[in-house]
């Protein structure tokens, strides 16, 4: 299943990331943990969503309220001086005959400016990635292993850095920066609109679906003064099986966080290895 940079995360989401035990690497290496994900069979009939009942249709325009709200989201998100957050999610992978099966996983975070912890546990994979001004690690919880490198003064930069020269993808980070100066993804929309009000654990949300070349997309936000994305929908087109992830997110708004928190502190039996670059990167 591939998805466009990080909008799982969330990346999440949350997707298994490319974090390993020898490296870090856009093409993860085989390791003790186990791997899921087969090739897709050739598509069918019934691998397609049906558009025909009472669902609506994709709308095959951009709406720009419906951009505008995911900006306003962003540009929210990003004047929090801090963060904490909780998700739920649940990713597809597909056999080699074409069949969708569900994994479960969980993520947390701690966010606050510069700094942030990243928590991503399931029956998997779990990943731990720690940023706290001055250093960026990734440690595997059940593996032993870490890594730690150098890293820019501020979360955003730290967000380019890692992927560009590091390949890691953090989960759901695209949440944050649909307000950014340098947001391209925007101009490739192929459709965005509104589908009303939703009531999520009893909060009344906006529902918005967005298209893009390789994936359809839904985030449910919070209506007024406070627009924190409540739920995250994506499929995948590139497969013909359409596989899915879901997540739901759970906010705390400005708690109280240490700098105690956002540093990585490794147990005795930890072991340090080196964060592997792309091919050609120096």
């Amino acid at each position: 299943m591939t998805i466009s940079r990080s909008i799982l995360l969330v990346t999440a989401l949350v997707v298994p990331l490319a974090a390993t035990t020898s490296a870090c690497q856009k093409k993860a290496a085989t390791t003790g943990e186990k791997q899921a994900q087969a090739p897709a069979a050739p598509a069918t009939a019934a691998s397609f969503p049906d558009w025909s009942g009472e669902a609506p249709a994709p709308q095959g325009k951009v709406d720009p309220d419906a951009v505008q709200a995911i900006q306003q989201m962003s540009k929210y998100l990003s004047s929090l001086n801090t963060i904490r957050l909780d998700t739920q999610g649940t990713l597809d992978v597909v056999t080699a005959d074409g069949q969708r099966i569900q994994m479960d996983g969980t993520t947390n975070y701690e966010v606050r400016k510069p700094g942030f912890v990243i928590k991503y546990t399931s029956d998997k994979k779990d990943r731990n990635f720690y940023y706290d001004g001055k250093q960026f690690t990734v440690y595997s919880p059940n593996l032993g292993y870490y890594a730690s490198v150098p890293a820019p003064a501020t979360n955003s930069e730290v967000l380019d850095t890692v992927y560009n020269r590091y390949g890691i993808r953090l989960p759901l980070e695209d949440l944050f920066r649909w307000n950014d100066s340098n947001a391209k993804r925007i101009e490739n929309f192929r459709a965005a609109f509104n589908l009303g009000t939703v009531t999520l654990d009893g909060v009344k949300t906006t529902h918005y679906a967005f298209r893009e070349p390789d994936v359809d997309w839904e985030v449910w936000i919070d209506q007024g003064d406070k627009p924190l994305p409540r739920k995250l929908s994506i499929v995948d087109r590139t497969d013909p099986a359409r596989p899915a992830f879901t997540t739901r997110l759970k906010w705390t708004v400005n708690p109280a966080l240490s700098a105690a928190d956002f540093t990585f502190v490794p147990g005795p039996q930890a072991m340090k290895i080196e964060m592997a670059q792309y091919k050609g990167q120096e």
